[in-house]
């Protein structure tokens, strides 16, 4: 994820990181040979030209175009955006469950015991993410859990839901032990389950993008009006057309880019969800509750920085 300070509007007009534009140069630099073929045959070899004034074909594709590019760009969004909160309620009960564990005890939790409850809760943002990732968690979580329970995660194939098991296992522990009464138990299960619904909202997401054929539909229609349009566009203003053509194939190709990249929220293109520091941010927040030192986080800087 990019993360910057409001530019100006002249800088926002130059900037390259985190914009699609690199990734479409390729494709606008074959709209512009389109456009110079067009322009080429209509001058010197073939009259071909398709009058936009008069012929109903560009007005009935860009309308289509606006509506599901519209509708791709929308449920991409909605897919960003619902990531983005069950994130940030991953945040808000893990806060809680930190709290719960120090202060509803009705006896004194050794220590040790209270850290390995937050040690394992520490460790769920980061098994979390690697899961959504597909990348191999190991040394993150061998820097917060003990051996014992890293090996017994690492050999499970869903590491999050083993970790949200030996949360339970804690407390059944803790209440067999007396340390927990009955409502304290019940209202650290509420939370233990709303972590569980943030787990599977993730997979659903991560698990199930949208419609196959909705994708290819866009696609087809994009790339087939961005490379008919110079023809339709060179009798009515000639040696203009290769400008025009690859500035209204920037605008549809770059909307498609966008949808495409935003609907799988949590990879590591630079408009995706920051799950690293996301992961790195809560668990500060569970330290800080501790009273322990704050992890080393990202500074902001004046020209801006990627976050993964």
């Amino acid at each position: 994820m990019i993360i910057r300070p409001h530019l100006h509007w002249f800088r926002m007009l130059l900037a390259w990181r985190g914009s699609v534009l690199p990734r479409l140069l390729p494709r606008l630099f074959l709209i512009f040979c389109i456009s110079i073929v067009a322009v080429a045959a209509h001058d010197h070899l073939l009259p071909i030209s398709l009058n936009l004034n008069s012929t109903a074909p560009f007005s009935l594709i860009g309308i289509a175009l606006a509506v599901f590019l519209g509708f791709r760009n929308n449920a991409s969004y909605d897919r960003w955006w619902e990531a983005r909160k069950l994130w940030g309620q991953l945040l808000n009960d893990s806060r809680s469950l930190t709290r719960q564990a120090l202060t509803l005890p009705v006896r004194q939790v050794p220590k040790e015991d209270i850290r390995e409850f937050i040690a394992a809760l520490s460790a769920l943002p980061h098994a979390l993410r690697h899961q959504l990732r597909k990348t191999d968690p190991r040394d993150d979580l061998a820097a917060r859990l003990p051996q014992t329970l890293l090996e017994r995660v690492m050999s499970s194939r869903h590491r999050p839901a083993t970790l949200m098991l030996f949360l339970g296992e804690w407390v059944q522990r803790r209440a067999q032990a007396g340390e927990l009464d009955p409502m304290a138990v019940v209202a650290i299960d509420r939370n233990l389950g709303a972590l569980s619904d943030v787990i599977g909202g993730c997979e659903r997401i991560a698990s199930t993008p949208l419609p196959f054929a909705y994708s290819v539909m866009i696609h087809r229609t994009v790339y087939f009006f961005c490379a008919s349009l110079p023809f339709g566009l060179v009798d009515s203003i000639g040696i203009l057309t290769p400008v025009f053509a690859v500035f209204v194939a920037y605008t549809f190709m770059a909307h498609e880019a966008i949808a495409s990249q935003i609907e799988e929220p949590f990879g590591t293109d630079d408009n995706d969800l920051a799950l690293d520091m996301m992961s790195l941010f809560i668990e500060d927040a569970m330290r800080d509750l501790l009273g322990e030192p704050g992890l080393e986080l990202p500074k902001p800087r004046d020209t801006g920085y990627i976050l993964t």
